[in-house]
């Protein structure tokens, strides 16, 4: 498993958002993403097995076979996430620190299918609960 048991001095917190769902991950902020999207395929491919979901009504989206499908975004403003998201472009060297994140920021994830070119354009899908959702039958 990739996942480590002890946390260390230097690990940050990064929350990835995928349609109606959250992963917290600590990660060490100099490992490449690569590291990373290898832990986030694995704990994906273990907690939600038969795919995630967009929205609570919407079908299940299959998992990718590789970390490589992975891409990530970070926030347009981020204090304000349903304003969209700009791709991360990651490189085979980039690293959480070298992107410019943080403790505790949150950044979107997708997945590219085996085929698609350079100029495939990912979307990010996340969702965000909202009070009237809550509320609806009152």
């Amino acid at each position: 498993m990739v996942r480590h048991d002890v946390l260390q001095d230097i690990d940050v917190s990064i929350r990835f958002k995928y349609g109606i769902h959250t992963i917290l991950l600590f990660v060490d902020p100099m490992k490449p993403f690569s590291n990373i999207a290898e832990e986030l395929l694995e704990i994906v491919q273990e907690r939600y097995p038969t795919g995630l979901t967009t929205s609570v009504m919407s079908p299940k989206t299959a998992l990718p076979e590789s970390p490589l499908q992975i891409e990530f975004a970070v926030p347009k403003v981020p204090i304000d996430l349903s304003q969209g998201w700009i791709p991360l472009n990651v490189g085979e060297q980039d690293s959480p620190t070298s992107k410019g994140l943080k403790d505790n920021s949150v950044v979107a994830f997708a997945f590219k299918p085996v085929d698609a070119d350079e100029d495939y354009e990912t979307i990010f899908k996340v969702e965000f609960p909202r009070f009237e959702d809550d509320y609806e039958d009152e």
